[in-house]
């Protein structure tokens, strides 16, 4: 059991960006059947918050308080670098009053991607330093989130309900890392390893349930708006390129750069938790400020296997024209 289940989470890190975007497209088309099953999607998320938060302890959140410039260099890049240039972008092309704009604004605004760890692990970045960060910028989330996007539009949300809003993020987000948080405690770092035959797959079945309920939540709507696809799916795939990029020249501002730290900024400012970012859509904004929001899973993990590629081509060359 616990080979199976070690190997499976191993199968699914390796072809996530297949099988993200084919959950979307599993989500479109069987929406009629999983619209029943929407509700699940709060409680789905916050256990696989839960599972991300078993591998960070105190020691970890001290580390990186060691470094206050690289967290707020971090931070800085990805909510208010990238939320400007997003509301920048989506203003120019849709309108600033846009749903599209408020959906662009609310993928760069969304916490970290626990995903960029991953990839950072396997691009020989810093785990300890982007764990850490990711489970500190998801607990900021209840304040981040609300603050920013009614900094921006506030004014434009109708139906806005910033407290409403903040109770669900501490009870989907901050409650469950402070619960793995604690248990890795408890544990004295075992728990991660204990679990993860389990606790994993499930963890990764999940993730690609959020995906298929929030698909099939806008579904309905987003059949209608086949031409506006042409404009809003470019847009999309130009913001998580800025995203990435921001993080790769970004990191040039940091004292005494290296090159892991230079690959965890890169992961840290273009990875963003998507599913996340999908239940809030669904759940506060219209159909077409979620469908930025969805897109941005299917084109976000190929972005990072693209980075990967790269990344890996400058150590090999690297390695075969030492200085």
């Amino acid at each position: 059991m616990r080979s199976f289940g070690l190997a499976f989470a191993s199968w699914f890190e390796k072809y996530t960006f297949l099988l993200i975007p084919g959950s979307l497209v599993l989500g479109w088309l069987l929406s009629d059947v999983l619209l029943d099953f929407v509700h699940w999607i709060p409680y789905l998320f916050g256990y696989i918050t839960l599972v991300m938060a078993l591998g960070c302890g105190i020691r970890h959140l001290q580390g990186v308080l060691k470094r206050p410039f690289a967290v707020m260099l971090t931070l800085f890049l990805a909510h208010a670098a990238a939320p400007v240039l997003a509301y920048g972008l989506g203003s120019a092309v849709f309108g600033a009053d846009s749903d599209y704009t408020i959906g662009l604004l609310l993928f760069a605004i969304i916490p970290l991607g626990i995903s960029s760890v991953m990839w950072v692990g396997s691009s020989g970045g810093s785990v300890p330093f982007i764990l850490a960060v990711v489970v500190l910028d998801t607990i900021l989330s209840p304040l981040v989130v609300p603050a920013l996007m009614d900094m921006f539009i506030g004014d434009a949300l109708v139906a806005w309900n910033a407290s409403e809003l903040i109770l669900d993020l501490l009870t989907m987000v901050v409650l469950p890392t402070l619960i793995g948080v604690m248990l890795y405690e408890v544990s004295k770092g075992r728990i991660k390893e204990w679990s993860a035959p389990v606790a994993q797959p499930i963890s990764k079945l999940f993730f690609m349930l959020v995906v298929m309920l929030n698909a099939a939540a806008i579904a309905p709507h987003a059949a209608g708006m086949k031409e506006e696809m042409l404009v809003v799916i470019p847009v999309v795939v130009a913001l998580i390129v800025i995203c990435y990029l921001l993080g790769y020249f970004g990191s040039y501002a940091m004292p005494g750069r290296t090159q892991d730290m230079q690959i965890t900024f890169t992961y840290a400012s273009g990875m963003r938790n998507i599913s996340l970012g999908m239940v809030l859509a669904t759940s506060y904004f219209s159909p077409q400020a979620s469908i930025p929001v969805v897109l941005g899973i299917m084109f976000q993990q190929p972005a990072a296997t693209v980075i990967h590629a790269l990344f890996h081509r400058r150590r090999t060359r690297a390695v075969s024209y030492p200085k």
